[in-house]
């Protein structure tokens, strides 16, 4: 089962998590905690979820950060995260040194897939001698 399964109804994580069911409510208000809801709109957590909640009790407990610099945390937490994974993607389309990337549209950098190289005609260049000098080219493409 994945850590963002929602399976837990708002008093079972609020007990999971160490807190009051109220201020699961006013943590989803603010941002801190976005669980999934059901039809009928109930809050249903998850482990990542209480994990973020027990992750908000200790920044706040133990180390005296208010909820606005608590909610950036986890903002620059989740960026970071996010990074990492597109770090992992595009290791994913380099080899051994060679990277093929493209900007798009936008000017984000893209990984493209490669293009395997027309072979060189095997012709050997040519030499005309003409007045003395001697003149090298290869056949255009």
């Amino acid at each position: 089962m994945a850590d963002d399964t929602p399976l837990y109804v708002i008093s079972v994580a609020a007990e999971l998590a160490g807190m009051h069911p109220q201020t699961l409510r006013q943590y989803d208000r603010l941002g801190l905690v976005s669980p999934s809801r059901t039809a009928g709109r109930g809050r249903r957590y998850s482990l990542r979820d209480i994990a973020t909640l027990r992750e908000v009790q200790r920044l706040s407990q133990d180390d005296g950060v208010n909820l606005a610099g608590i909610k950036r945390i986890l903002e620059l937490e989740s960026e970071v995260d996010r990074l990492r994974h597109q770090v992992d993607y595009l290791r994913a389309f380099v080899d051994a040194g060679r990277r093929v990337f493209t900007a798009d549209p936008r000017g984000d950098v893209v990984a493209t897939r490669r293009v395997a190289r027309q072979p060189r005609p095997t012709q050997a260049p040519r030499a005309i001698t003409q007045a003395g000098s001697v003149v090298l080219w290869r056949p255009s493409r």
